[in-house]
């Protein structure tokens, strides 16, 4: 089984073409086939190498790693259809010489004019074939002279054509809604329908699977195939992925590239498992798998006709569920760079790192939906400023409480006689004691406590947050990690703010 996935580099992935290579590599890893990655660049206007360098990262970031390509090679090779232009054009004199294709010198104009009347008449649009009656011999000499021309393959005389669908089924269209189409334009690049062909057919293509948009294009290729002498790939269109309310998956609905997903801060194995889930199930009740299980269980047969609806709810959801399984150190290193752009990091060394993984991320993991939002949920490390959170509406309730602040000023007194390190054992403690030197407990004694030491009416529990604040205050200032006040300085601080404030 040889398959292919072949992106246009004229812009970023978009999450429907990246569900495609998926459901490629899924068929050719679970099947022990060849997955190929080929570049359709021959749209010279707006092909950009970035674009392809970025749809590579994209592929590999997501491990859809390709078996051929323009970066590994490969027996099929070149794997770039600007590289192969000989091909498409030796091709095609081909089907000129066995009179299966033919020079066509109609103008822009003429063809436009036509397109025009046949509108005007009700019929649909196709190419009337005027030049088919221009001997070949004259032909050449008219282009041999300079004179531009395309090349049009000759549709041949029948009915009907058509092909099975592994998805669909049987699809066939009447013959008369299909003009004589374009193989090579005037500049010698192919169309679309002719360089496929030519592609799939020399890499021995045996499964084609691509988005429903094709389907109109399949039977012209199906003619083209015939007309080579070659037989036709195995075909299977997948449904669009739509947005939440039924419409093509677009801007106004949020992310719709998978750099866009990078960015916000998904891990890769949640963004594949979930769009394997759009428009196939693994069955057995099970949604959650690692991409060699998706694969072992993929089935062409068992995806579905109906679009797929993208849900980045149900992502969110699949994500936080390998955030909570994944190693501590690697969640600390992916969320560098979002805590590099809210000042809370540099270039955390060996500790610096350490101190993530070990105390902050165990905080971030089970309370966010992807690593764009770690800054909000780990800030009250590095953003302690008492005179701002007695401002906070949520932290006035609190404070107006009987009590609060004699909480505040007892925990300031008794943490200034601790060990500077405070351990989720010596901070129990340390509340204990408040709670037997004011007779508050339970939530009156808590809540007091925690805006004293983080600021925040809510948060992480404050027996992974106490110790989180001490250890990243001990830390050296050369370890990567912006400066966090120590538990001590923040209870004196913020009783300190409370006597200002007159309360």
């Amino acid at each position: 089984m040889r398959v292919r996935f072949a992106p246009s580099p004229t812009g970023h992935l978009h999450v429907g073409n990246a569900r495609t290579a998926l459901f490629n590599w899924l068929l050719a890893r679970g099947s022990g086939g060849t997955f190929i990655l080929r570049i359709e660049d021959t749209d010279v206007e707006r092909s950009r190498t970035e674009s392809e360098q970025a749809i590579l990262e994209d592929l590999e970031w997501m491990g859809l790693h390709w078996d051929e390509g323009p970066d590994v090679g490969g027996r099929f090779g070149p794997y770039r259809q600007s590289e192969r232009l000989y091909l498409y054009r030796s091709y095609a004199e081909r089907l000129i010489r066995e009179g299966r294709a033919y020079y066509c010198f109609c103008s822009p104009q003429q063809l436009e004019a036509e397109r025009k009347e046949q509108v005007r008449l009700g019929r649909a649009p196709r190419y009337s074939g005027r030049c088919r009656a221009i001997a070949p011999a004259g032909a050449r000499a008219r282009v041999d002279a300079g004179e531009a021309a395309v090349v049009r393959f000759k549709v041949p005389d029948q009915e009907r054509v058509g092909f099975t669908d592994i998805v669909r089924g049987e699809i066939s269209v009447s013959i008369d809604v299909i003009g004589d189409p374009v193989l090579l334009r005037s500049d010698g690049h192919p169309a679309y329908n002719f360089a496929v062909v030519i592609d799939d057919a020399l890499m021995e293509i045996t499964h084609v699977i691509r988005g429903e948009d094709h389907i109109s294009n399949t039977h012209r290729q199906v003619l083209l195939y015939e007309a080579l002498g070659v037989t036709p790939p195995k075909f299977a269109h997948l449904s669009l992925v739509l947005g939440p309310d039924h419409t093509p998956l677009s801007k106004r609905h949020g992310a719709t590239s998978v750099a866009e997903f990078r960015a916000k801060g998904y891990l890769p194995e949640a963004l594949v498992n979930y769009l394997a889930l759009l428009g196939w199930s693994p069955g057995e009740g099970e949604e959650v798998l690692p991409a060699a299980e998706l694969a072992r269980r993929f089935s062409l047969e068992a995806v579905a006709h109906s679009a797929g609806i993208f849900d980045e709810e149900k992502l969110a959801w699949v994500n936080r569920h390998y955030l909570r399984s994944a190693a501590p150190e690697r969640i600390a290193a992916l969320s560098i760079p979002y805590l590099r752009a809210a000042g809370f990091a540099t270039a955390p060394d060996a500790r610096g790192l350490e101190f993530l993984a070990s105390r902050a991320i165990p905080m971030v993991t089970n309370s966010v939906d992807r690593l764009d939002q770690a800054p909000r949920r780990l800030h009250f490390l590095f953003e302690f400023k008492p005179s701002v959170s007695i401002q906070d509406s949520d932290v006035a309730a609190i404070l107006i409480h009987p009590g609060a602040t004699h909480a505040i000023d007892t925990l300031a007194s008794e943490l200034e006689m601790m060990p500077r390190l405070l351990t989720r054992d010596t901070f129990r403690a340390a509340a204990a004691r408040v709670r037997e030197r004011t007779g508050l407990k339970g939530k009156d004694l808590f809540h007091p406590i925690r805006v004293a030491l983080t600021g925040d009416a809510g948060g992480p529990e404050l027996d992974l947050a106490i110790p989180a604040i001490d250890a990243g205050a001990a830390l050296p200032a050369d370890a990567g990690i912006a400066p966090i006040m120590g538990c001590r300085e923040r209870a004196v601080a913020f009783a300190a703010a409370l006597r200002v404030d007159g309360r």
